[in-house]
């Protein structure tokens, strides 16, 4: 064992309760290290049964294996219980549609629950510092994040199988590698962390400090900003799910009073339009997106602003899809939100998800993509009578050609650019034609002549309007 040394560094001990069995997530950098090694100096004052857990994400190939023998080397010469796992962040994220920072962030949690749900430890602790909150905010703002957003790493995250927490939050990475030199200490560097293919690399390397140029007090502004925006929306998550129960109400009015779920819908909730319209703007988004995510769905601005002008200035009978399967109805008194079976179930990838093949002119009704879709052909020009077309889920190398582009594009690539990512892009319906795709959801494509594609929320029979007109070739 090395010799206790009478060194500080910065660390939050009021999440650390005395005889909390606590894992430590050591991925052998600088941060993890020193996170690791303050807690074992100070665990017996702490009352922490300590741990340590390595997660190899099956990325950089030995440089990766070494990080796992360090790992375990620094846990044995320390005398604590040692945990690890693999997984092949490459593989999931092509699965998923993630990015590889994405994919292996959720895999990571993932496993983080299993250790905590296996009885073994009851929470993990993870290095992020201030220098990660700081770069946290700045991507967040440069992706258009909310309010929400912008404040950041929280320091600790409840999940039903206990916590993770943050003690290193308001320490900066100067002071942790000061730390570790001091004591002696070594670590292992991520040669992907020089990678400026990465947005946090050159967040890190190139923006922030440009940024610095113009006001050297930058990143502690940042780290002030999470600070205020996590605390404004603990205040607005309580006032806002006190409201939302009293102008939400689930499924749908029906004639005779009582409330119904519609067919071919996943779950629906329907929000009171009059009482919405009474109140602040900044308190009708949160209302409507409140409401949008009891059924799973995460509108953006643009989205957001289109149900709130839908439900204060819409009329009757009208109606908006929208990304993640969300589709909304104004009523005299309502708008409806709902999303489609599947992408409610966020299970799209464990579902065989069924082509519709409709003839050319025809009709069908898609209940998994909640959708009721129409083909008309335009007499006064030649077009594709007489021919099929398949509804169906978007595959990868499905190419597209925009309306107003010069080339075909990739569906992926088109997706990313919406945003649509993770579990929202695995469901995305398309319309193919002879070998062509001549429609995709939210997304405007060069016209094919002689049709007309007509595409609405499928609704109960007795539903009016058609939720939104895709012309193709007038």
């Amino acid at each position: 064992m090395r010799k206790k040394l009478d060194l500080t560094l910065p660390v939050d001990t009021a999440m650390l309760k005395p005889g909390l069995r606590l894992a430590v997530g050591v991925s052998g950098g600088a941060d993890s290290v020193a996170l690791l090694r303050v807690l074992a100096e100070r665990k017996d004052g702490l009352g922490l049964v300590l741990h340590v857990a390595h997660l190899h994400h099956g990325l950089r190939g030995e440089e990766a294996d070494g990080d796992l023998e360090f790992a375990r080397a620094l846990a044995v010469e320390l005398g604590l219980p040692f945990h690890e796992a693999r997984v092949d962040a490459g593989a999931a994220a092509k699965e998923s549609g993630e990015t590889i920072e994405e994919a292996a962030r959720r895999l990571r949690y993932g496993w983080f629950r299993e250790l905590m749900a296996s009885g073994e430890v009851e929470a993990v602790a993870t290095a992020h510092t201030r220098d990660d909150q700081e770069e946290t905010v700045l991507a967040k703002f440069l992706r258009g994040a909310w309010t929400e957003g912008l404040s950041g790493i929280h320091p600790v995250v409840v999940f039903p199988e206990g916590r993770v927490v943050r003690p290193l939050l308001g320490t900066t990475r100067a002071e942790v590698e000061a730390y570790l030199r001091a004591l002696g200490q070594g670590w292992r560097e991520d040669s992907s962390n020089c990678h400026l293919t990465f947005t946090r690399n050159r967040i890190r390397h190139e923006l922030l400090p440009l940024l610095e140029g113009w006001n050297p007090r930058l990143r502690e502004h940042l780290a002030q900003m999470a600070t205020l925006a996590r605390d404004e929306e603990a205040w607005w998550t309580g006032e806002v799910t006190r409201l939302g129960a009293q102008i939400t109400m689930p499924g749908r009015a029906v004639r005779g009073g009582g409330r119904a779920s519609g067919t071919g819908l996943g779950s629906t909730l329907s929000i009171d339009v009059t009482r919405l319209a009474g109140l602040h703007p900044a308190l009708q988004r949160r209302l409507l997106r409140y409401a949008a995510e009891q059924l799973g769905a995460a509108p953006d601005f643009s989205a957001t602003e289109a149900l709130r002008g839908l439900a204060l200035v819409g009329r009757a009978g009208q109606k908006l899809e929208l990304a993640q399967g969300l589709s909304a109805e104004r009523t005299p008194r309502e708008l409806r939100l709902a999303v489609s079976a599947i992408a409610s179930a966020g299970t799209a990838a464990s579902v065989e998800i069924p082509e519709y093949v409709l003839a050319v002119p025809g009709e069908v009704e898609a209940s998994a993509f909640g959708l009721r879709m129409r083909i008309e052909t335009i007499e006064t020009v030649r077009g594709a009578k007489g021919e099929t077309a398949t509804l169906r889920n978007w595959r990868a190398g499905d190419r597209v050609r925009l309306r107003y582009s010069s080339g075909p594009r990739k569906a992926k690539e088109v997706l990313e650019r919406l945003r649509i990512t993770g579990s929202s892009r695995k469901l995305w319906p398309v319309l193919e034609i002879d070998g062509r795709i001549v429609w995709m959801r939210g997304v405007e494509l060069e016209p094919m002549p002689g049709i007309r594609i007509v595409a609405s929320c499928l609704e109960d029979a007795g539903s009016q309007a058609l939720s939104t007109e895709f012309p193709r070739g007038d």
